[in-house]
């Protein structure tokens, strides 16, 4: 029920109040009809029933001590244990409980008539507002109310959170905002049932960091008597505490080396107290941490084929343990170790066991129908494929469909899957442990994509369960209350507001002006861009070229603006405010622009040294001195706040081997060229753009026979986005050298004619353009002359053949234009949209490895509607193409989607189609097909879908040179199209594809 809201501001903010995606009802000033919190130094007094939920009643309690740390002044708090004079007369007071549960509340509602239908019966549903004469002697209170006992609970820290408390306080260290006086509207605030039912956080991977943090603060330095876990109730109530404050309700527990029922015999108490529903993950049925609880309690293998009975009593035991408490029962099995249960699909085991299952908890909750107990079935990996072989799942098990561990959700419920009780959810990845490789260290996925594909998951129905993998925690914070926010109301996030989310949090966290808070904004939309385009973790000296569209060297800069804005808000603000901004902001900032720089120069380095340059020492030091600055960041991490957050970034991240984790950060290998020597082709190196040579001399890139190569070429267009070209001119050994710089034609024009290289001063780079494109017909040659001079030896000289070639549409084209063999589009930049039955292709603002994507919204039918090649919603581009590399009018067109995987199931695979002017239009399934509970091959791999996260679609066309229209149909819903590129026969290698070509 979602009626509430219909008044809810994305950000509402009230006087100042920051609340995030809910209704505001709390302001700082006072005004005719605002119930005082806080006023004139007095606080309202505090009153609930010690006949209400215990988690009710300490929530109560840190409310009161939320208005304290707001205020400076400290509610009277008041624990009523009888109805009779339970309230002082004449106080104004705030009354808390939950419908059913609080002889206060019931007793207001009958004498008041207060009406609360839009609450009753309703899940975890509140309203609060003023009432008057609610009690004998009390003209007025606030009273707030919920329908269960985390509806109350939430009615409490959401309102803490208008105050100015932050639900990170204790987690990321955020300071209190400061108010002398508190007020609540007499309207209140008031949310209905939440979009999903269950929202869950799932700590995993937690070896070395959260584990070892975990260790020094919550345990005596040895952990659980039988696993050595530091996860103890001390450690769990503070994750308790801030999940209500985010409004997630839900957990899977550290595992690695866990127990949480054994580590701790008090941890499922105060889950259950507090109000959170634990579960266990897609590996560990029936409430028993596996494998670390078999390896201690169980007897034979975990086969449960050999070893059914030894297996069954082990399951029998979780389930007594369990059952005082509120749990949702993992059901199913698989192998030891996060692997299959069997070489084969068994499926006639795998339904025994879960038969078996179901017969424990009936037998465990005294003949209970079974269908009313809370139960999942984690569609992971292979378990997906028992499924599609058909086994019989029991319709009100919750079926857990899962993403791809990269963000890509592998299925989603289709139209005869979607009346089962139990209804669907999905298991979703911020952290991976696993092929192609670990990811574990900094945030690299984008708030579009998880809203993309959670979207999705509620257009199809799956918001029984969401549980999301956060890993350690720290450093997901914010990426990780968007996803339970989303999860709370996603009726009131479009793709156009998400930015919206991230500046009133910014807002909320470090109460800054509205310029800081769009620029943090930008600053975690960048960082989150730029580290999922490839996982840090993937990173290596060539992941971006280092020869073509000066995609290196714009990464470089990328990552410079995003840290010098970040660093000119950390240097201003508080020291109060310093350590939430570090954790929060600076750090993943900084630290992720360390390590790709590092990876850059590595590969810089590398390729100077290739071809003789001295500057690659530069670059050597360069590397060794980010290396070691990667260091002092996790030392910095570490010793603030005096070593709170000691050991919690210990996780290695630099130089994978293969899929799993380095046992300790290496350098990237670099290397040194000698400079002390004379160079024996000349100390003057001319390295051209667009060129992994150098000249003069031998080098493998010069040409392919490698030696005697004649020298380089260079060409320019007047639609090549740069404008110019550029040529480096650098020391090749230890003799300093003058050069200059000419050519024979007028038309060229360069940034420096002369300069001086030497040893300190290694490199200098001549930028070339032409200066007067009126002067330049058709194709013409000129010849670029670079002198050096040294002393004592003669003149050395590197002659470049230069063709600029002056390519003009007509006057009256509009579109983009060819330049450098190339036509580049960003998909948002579209000519014309049609949409179809209300379908339109719409942007995704943020989303992808570039701009943004787009895609078909809304996504209608049962599975999405679907059209035929030609017939579905539409986007059309202008292009304009010269065809000056000489393919006679083939063109390739490379159309850059999101890996989105064939959801729909084997008979829907995620489809496209792509058209050129009348040419019938070509439909692509671009997702290979896989077996059930696999991937694709072409999924795998440091250069597959998930490593390089976009999917290259080429088709090829005809298209004389001239002007043509590029269209782009709808086909299946859920396509995202980042990026158009068309060859004409110049597209050179690199990571991202070229810059956008000129639209004119």
């Amino acid at each position: 029920m979602l009626g509430l809201q219909a008044l809810v501001g994305i950000a509402a903010l009230i006087g100042g109040a920051h609340a995030i995606g809910q209704m505001s009802c709390v302001s700082f000033e006072s005004s005719s009809s605002a119930f005082p919190v806080v006023s004139s130094g007095q606080a309202a007094p505090v009153y609930f029933s010690s006949d209400d939920w215990l988690g009710v009643q300490l929530a109560a309690t840190n409310f009161a001590t939320d208005i304290e740390r707001v205020t400076g002044q400290k509610p009277a708090l008041h624990n009523v244990t009888s109805l009779t004079s339970a309230v002082q007369s004449g106080s104004k007071p705030i009354i808390i409980g939950t419908l059913g549960q609080s002889p206060l509340i019931d007793q207001i509602v009958n004498s008041t008539n207060l009406d609360v239908s839009s609450i009753d019966g309703q899940w975890e549903a509140f309203m609060t507002q003023v009432v008057a004469n609610p009690l004998p002697g009390v003209d007025s209170a606030y009273v707030m109310i919920g329908a269960d006992k985390r509806g109350t609970i939430y009615a409490l820290y959401d309102h803490s959170e208008q105050f100015g408390v932050s639900p990170w306080y204790w987690w990321a260290d955020v300071p209190t905002q400061q108010h002398s006086e508190v007020y609540v509207a007499a309207t209140g605030c008031a949310h209905g049932s939440p979009t999903v039912k269950y929202r869950g956080i799932f700590f995993n991977d937690e070896q070395p960091a959260l584990q070892n943090w975990a260790m020094e603060k919550f345990s005596n330095g040895t952990g659980a008597y039988y696993t050595g876990s530091p996860f103890n109730s001390d450690f769990y109530t503070k994750v308790f505490e801030l999940m209500l404050r985010f409004k997630a309700n839900y957990l899977w527990p550290a595992m690695w080396s866990s127990a949480f029922a054994v580590d701790d015999p008090l941890n499922q108490y105060y889950a259950d107290m507090y109000g959170i529903v634990m579960g266990t993950s897609h590996e560990e049925p029936i409430m028993r941490s596996t494998p670390v609880e078999w390896d201690i309690f169980g007897s034979g293998p975990w086969d449960y084929s050999v070893n059914r009975q030894n297996i069954y009593d082990f399951w029998v035991v979780g389930a007594e343990r369990g059952k005082p408490f509120e749990n949702i029962y993992s059901v199913g099995m698989r192998g030891a170790g996060d692997l299959p249960m069997s070489s084969t699909t068994d499926v006639a085991l795998l339904q025994q066991v879960i038969e078996d299952q179901r017969q424990i908890l009936t037998d465990t909750f005294n003949g209970t129908n079974v269908t009313t107990i809370p139960q999942m079935w984690c569609l992971y990996k292979e378990v997906l494929g028992y499924y599609e072989a058909g086994l019989q799942v029991p319709e009100d098990v919750t079926l857990l469909w899962t993403d791809d561990n990269y963000g890509n959700i592998e299925r989603f419920p289709i139209y005869n899957e979607r009346n089962r009780s139990g209804g669907a959810g999905v298991y979703y990845h911020y952290d991976y442990v696993g092929s192609p490789m670990d990811y574990k260290w900094i945030t690299s996925s984008q708030m579009a994509k998880t809203y993309d594909q959670m979207s999705i998951a509620v257009d199809r129905e799956a918001t029984r369960i969401w549980i999301l993998n956060v890993g350690d925690l720290k450093p997901y914070e914010m990426q990780t209350e968007f996803f339970i926010t989303y999860g709370w109301n996603a009726s009131i996030w479009t793709p156009n507001n998400l930015n919206n989310f991230v500046y009133s949090w910014a807002q909320r966290e470090f109460n800054l002006s509205s310029e800081d808070s769009e620029t943090i904004t930008q600053i975690i939309a960048n960082v989150s861009l730029y580290n999922s385009r490839r996982k840090p973790e993937m990173l290596n000296g060539t992941t971006y070229s280092l020869a073509n569209y000066r995609e290196a060297e714009i990464m470089l800069q990328d990552w410079d603006t995003v840290l010098n804005a970040s660093t000119a808000i950390y240097d201003t603000v508080s020291p109060a405010m310093k350590a939430a901004f570090f954790e929060l902001v600076q750090h993943p900032v900084e630290a992720s622009h360390t390590v790709a720089t590092m990876w850059i120069y590595a590969g810089i380095n590398n390729l100077h040294a290739s071809q003789a340059r001295v500057s690659a020492n530069d670059y050597a030091t360069k590397v060794q001195s980010l290396f070691q600055k990667d260091w002092d960041l996790e030392v910095e991490y570490h010793t603030i706040l005096d070593g709170k957050w000691d050991h919690m970034m210990d996780q290695t991240h630099i130089m994978y081997y293969y899929w799993q984790q380095p046992m300790q950060d290496t350098m990237p290998f670099v290397t040194w060229v000698q400079s002390r020597k004379e160079n024996i082709a000349g100390d003057m190196r001319i390295v051209p753009e667009q060129s992994l040579g150098a000249w003069p001399g031998d080098n493998m890139n010069d040409c392919a026979q490698g030696y005697s190569c004649p020298n380089p070429t260079m060409t320019l267009d007047p639609y090549v986005p740069f404008g110019n070209r550029y040529v480096d001119v650098g020391a090749g050994g230890v003799t300093p050298f003058d050069f200059t710089v000419t050519s024979n034609v007028s038309w060229l024009e360069f940034s420096i004619t002369s300069g001086s290289i030497s040893l300190s001063a290694p490199e200098q780079r001549v930028y070339i353009s032409v200066s007067d494109w009126s002067q330049v017909t058709g194709a013409e040659t000129a010849t670029i002359n670079f002198n050096s001079t040294a002393q004592g030896q003669p003149m050395l000289n590197v002659p470049i053949t230069f063709i600029a070639n002056h390519t003009v549409p007509p006057s009256d084209f509009t579109g983009f234009v060819e330049g450098d063999g190339v036509v580049s589009i960003e998909a948002a930049h579209i000519t014309g949209n049609t949409s179809v039955s209300g379908i339109a292709w719409t942007e995704l603002p943020g989303y992808g490895r570039t701009l943004s994507g787009i895609t078909p919204i809304p996504r209608m039918g049962d599975n999405g509607t679907n059209f035929t090649a030609g017939t579905g919603p539409s986007v059309t581009y202008d292009f304009f193409n010269f065809n000056t590399i000489g393919q006679a009018g083939n063109i390739t067109i490379t159309t850059y989607v999101a890996p989105s995987l064939n959801a729909n199931g084997d008979d829907r695979p995620i489809a496209f189609a792509i058209q050129v002017d009348s040419e019938a239009p070509l439909t692509e399934y671009f997702i290979p097909y896989a077996a059930a509970g696999s991937l694709p091959d072409a999924w795998g791999g440091m250069d597959g879908f998930a490593a390089t996260n976009i999917v290259p679609v080429m088709t090829n066309f005809t298209a004389s040179p001239g002007a043509h229209t590029l269209t782009i149909w709808m086909v299946e819903p859920a396509v995202v199209v980042e990026k158009i590129v068309i060859d004409t026969g110049g597209l050179m290698p690199s990571y991202l594809g070229p810059p956008e070509s000129i639209k004119v």
